[in-house]
């Protein structure tokens, strides 16, 4: 009896502190941005949630669900024509909620094989759940293709 519950004892005291879920956050995304540079889109998507609840929010566009979400990407990213490029993730901060969830900003560039570099802003809900950290909620903006053009100077 006393073995049993020395087992229980060290198996429920190394909870995952906000350090840890830090570092497991940014593994995802390190993953995601690894496996994206390959050109691997369903090792990449594999940073999400796979349930018809996870949203992705883009370009004016909702999407809910990750059969439609993944169909996006794959229409912007991988259709005939279309390339993936390399993507870097920049100014990441992950804010822990709970012991179950976070807020994660931060920011996109891709640099295509045309040379466009595309970028801008994320804002991110990851979850733990028990396959591990994902993605439950995705907004993602564009930064304009031009800099907006600077008003003359009074004069």
């Amino acid at each position: 009896m006393a073995a049993v519950l020395l087992v229980a004892i060290i198996g429920t005291s190394r909870a995952e502190g906000p350090d840890d879920a830090v570092s497991a956050i940014r593994a995802v995304l390190d993953k995601q941005e690894k496996d994206w540079n390959k050109g691997d889109l369903d090792a990449f998507l594999e940073g999400y949630w796979h349930s018809p609840n996870v949203v992705f929010l883009s370009g004016g566009d909702r999407h809910d669900g990750f059969d439609a979400m993944r169909d996006r990407y794959r229409k912007r990213y991988k259709a005939e024509g279309k390339a993936m490029g390399q993507v870097a993730f920049s100014g990441v901060e992950i804010q822990i909620l709970g012991p179950d969830s976070a807020f994660v900003r931060g920011r996109w560039g891709l640099t295509l094989p045309d040379g466009k570099k595309p970028g801008g802003l994320f804002t991110l809900i990851v979850r733990k759940l028990p396959e591990g950290w994902k993605i439950v909620h995705d907004h993602t903006s564009a930064a304009p293709d031009e800099p907006p053009a600077k008003a003359p100077a009074p004069g």
